[in-house]
């Protein structure tokens, strides 16, 4: 298996020889085009890790889930899996530390760990995405995405809840 990658370079490599492109230069190339992206991206990447950092270090995303959590219950998402839905949207590894905590605290097969595991597989990491996607491009103005994108995460947390109870 640790072949894989160096074949896979060759290969690329022995590609561009034989249809004579330069293939140093195309690298440089490519190299340049890249860093200029993540300097354009990474003002907006760096804020919004800063703003889930200080989401998370005040305390502001436990008081947001207190709220939200007899929405929950009324609605039959589990408490539980409160906060992995509200951190999905913005921290993808952020998410899958909350979904490994329900999947220690309550287990996997359980009611909120099914939950947590349909969530995370049928939702987004909205404000991540939009961001890079939209950023790398230079597109300040996002018009519908992000209310759409929104409703997509709301409709993947209440269908998550909704489907595995029918399935159960």
């Amino acid at each position: 298996m640790e072949f894989i990658m160096p074949a896979f370079a060759a290969i690329i490599v022995l590609f561009g020889l034989v249809r004579r492109v330069p293939v140093f230069d195309a690298f440089i190339a490519g190299a340049k085009e890249g860093v200029s992206t993540l300097y354009g991206i990474a003002p907006t990447i760096l804020g919004l890790i800063f703003a889930v950092s200080l989401l998370r270090s005040s305390g502001a995303i436990d008081v947001i889930c207190a709220v939200l959590s007899p929405v929950a219950n009324a609605v039959g998402f589990p408490k539980e899996v409160v906060p992995m839905a509200m951190l999905r949207p913005v921290s993808g590894s952020g998410s899958t530390a909350l979904l490994v905590s329900v999947f220690e605290d309550f287990g996997p097969d359980s009611f909120a760990g099914r939950v947590a595991s349909v969530l995370a597989g049928s939702s987004e990491t909205t404000f991540f995405a939009t961001t890079l996607y939209f950023g790398s491009v230079g597109i300040k103005k996002i018009r519908h995405t992000l209310a759409a994108a929104i409703a997509a995460d709301l409709t993947a947390m209440i269908l998550s809840a909704f489907l595995v109870r029918i399935l159960l």
